[in-house]
């Protein structure tokens, strides 16, 4: 699967999904950590990424677009220390594919995961 990994989350879980066979970038690996959050979101529709994030602003920006792509997963946990949010990233990579393949938001905490597809009607 293809990743885009926002700010807010270590550059190191970009390498434990690389690791896990994953083609994950960050934005800090470009140079890209000022992007504005709808060029971001624009940048993984061109690139068939799904973005992962702790802002929610990026599933509210396209479930207001109406748009299926990009996927987002969105991680409200409340420690965000690599080893945690790793652990939880590779359990969604797992168990959604299909979903965040054809269009999903991904919204994870310690208690559930949930799943919408897009668009969001």
């Amino acid at each position: 699967m293809k990743l885009l990994l926002d700010m807010g989350l270590a550059q190191s879980t970009a390498v434990f999904l690389r690791r896990q066979g994953h083609d994950a970038v960050h934005l800090r690996e470009e140079g890209l950590q000022r992007l504005p959050d709808e060029e971001i979101i624009e940048k993984a529709r061109q690139e068939s990424r799904v973005i992962i994030t702790h802002d929610l602003d990026f599933g509210r920006l396209i479930a207001l677009s109406q748009s299926r792509l990009p996927s987002v997963i969105t991680l409200r946990l409340d420690n965000m220390q690599p080893t945690f949010v790793n652990h939880y990233l590779a359990e969604v990579s797992n168990r959604f594919i299909s979903e965040l393949e054809a269009g999903a938001l991904v919204s994870v905490n310690e208690q559930a995961i949930r799943v919408r597809s897009l668009p969001i009607e």
